[in-house]
C-alpha cells in the first residue's frame, strides 16, 4: 500500500522532530512533506490551503503540534 507507507513516513518524521516542533511551533498546525516541516500556522484551515496550493496532487501530512491525536482519518479523505 503505497499511500500508507508515505503517510507512515510523515507520522514516523514527525515523532521524530516532535520535541523540536514543539519548542517552537506548539500549538500550530505543521504541513510535513517528504519528511521535512514545510510550515507552520495558526488553523487547519491555512495550513490545507497552502498545502493543496504547493502539492495539488500529491500527499502530504497536516498534525497540531502539542495536542494528541483523537480521531484518525482515513487513508482515504483527501483535500
Amino acid at each position: 500500500m503505497k499511500i500508507a507507507d508515505d503517510i507512515q513516513r510523515e507520522i514516523e518524521a514527525f515523532d521524530a522532530m516532535k520535541a523540536e516542533l514543539e519548542k517552537h511551533h506548539l500549538g500550530k498546525f505543521v504541513i510535513l512533506k517528504g519528511g521535512k516541516l514545510v510550515g507552520a500556522f495558526d488553523t487547519f484551515d491555512a495550513a490545507a490551503q497552502e498545502a493543496t496550493r504547493q502539492f495539488p496532487n500529491d500527499k502530504f501530512l497536516i498534525r497540531q503540534v502539542g495536542v494528541p491525536i483523537t480521531v484518525r482519518l482515513p487513508a482515504s479523505v483527501a483535500w
